[in-house]
Order: structure tokens, then C-alpha cells, then sequence
């Protein structure tokens, strides 16, 4: 083979090695399944907080602490996988369009929310400490699956803070479940 020839072939393939490179994906399905999904379960953690912090619902100062960190703690967290799918060009509301919901890992159903918030005093606190922590449960399963099928940086960091705070406030509650 000429020099010139065999010189043009390896900068062609060294340019659409470059090109391939450049254009790699940093973010999978995985990733953007997560998200979609993320954003509804803990849009349902911040409606659970909020029925704890109701004026008439919780009898426990702790548990209106509780409630009061995990809102703290997942409206940020909404924002930033909210940010990386407008990012990544991908619709925020992608669980609806797949037929996901109550089914999701968690997910507590309609009926399920109404019955907790007609409760007052200690029976709500039970309630709530057994809904929440059947909730994050589901997060922490979801959350284990798209840190080891996904690729996203983001999403790899959001994952392992999700599964660290949640079972964090999972042995916080199996806490207040024992002491009245």
C-alpha cells in the first residue's frame, strides 16, 4: 500500500474514532428511566412530609423534624434530575407515557394517601412511619438498579446520596416505631 494512502486511512479512522469519542453518550436509558421515574416517587415523598406537617395529622415532634428533612432533602433532588433530563432532551413526564404510577417500588395508591390522612395523634404517626418507610424502600430498590445499569455521573452521585439519606431515615424511623 502507498504511504499517502495508508497515512489518509489511519487519520480517517483516528478522526472517526475522535468523532465516535466527542459524540459518546453520558447517560443511558437507564439514566433517563430513573429520572422520569425519581421525579413522581418523591414528588409522593414531599405529599407524605407534607401531610405530617399539618397542623392536625403528627403528635411527635420528631416526626415533624423527619418529615421536614426528607422535604428538604428531595425538592432539591427533583430539581436536579428535573435539570438533567431537560438537559438530555427527554421528557420530564416519560413514567406516565410508559403506564408506570402506583405500581412503581413505594408508591403508596390514592386510596392509600386518603386513609393516612384521615388519621390523627399516634395512629398517624404509625402510618406514616410504616408508609414512608415502605416508600423509601422502593426508592433505595430503584436507586440500587440505575447505579449499576446506568452511566450518567449525576446519576451515579444522585443514586448513592439517595440510598445513604433514605436508609439513613429508614433506621430513623424503625427508631420512633419503637420509642412512643
Amino acid at each position: 500500500m502507498h504511504m499517502k494512502t495508508r497515512l489518509a486511512l489511519v487519520l480517517s479512522a483516528l478522526t472517526f474514532v475522535a468523532a465516535c469519542t466527542a459524540g459518546a453518550a453520558d447517560h443511558n436509558e437507564s439514566d433517563i428511566m430513573f429520572a422520569q421515574m425519581m421525579i413522581p416517587h418523591h414528588q409522593q415523598a414531599v405529599e407524605l412530609a407534607d401531610l405530617a406537617l399539618s397542623s392536625t395529622s403528627s403528635a411527635r415532634p420528631e416526626i415533624i423534624q423527619l418529615a421536614q428533612k426528607i422535604q428538604g432533602g428531595q425538592e432539591p433532588e427533583i430539581e436536579q434530575m428535573t435539570a438533567l433530563l431537560t438537559k438530555w432532551n427527554q421528557p420530564l413526564d416519560g413514567h406516565a407515557a410508559m403506564g408506570h404510577g402506583s405500581e412503581m417500588e413505594g408508591m403508596l395508591s390514592e386510596q392509600e394517601l386518603i386513609d393516612l390522612a384521615s388519621l390523627t395523634g399516634s395512629a398517624f404517626d404509625s402510618a406514616w412511619i410504616a408508609a414512608m418507610t415502605f416508600h423509601h424502600q422502593g426508592a433505595i430498590a430503584m436507586a440500587v438498579t440505575a447505579k449499576e445499569d446506568g452511566i450518567s455521573t449525576e446519576i451515579k452521585e444522585l443514586t448513592a446520596a439517595i440510598i445513604t439519606a433514605q436508609q439513613g431515615e429508614i433506621e430513623t424511623m424503625q427508631m420512633l416505631s419503637i420509642t412512643p
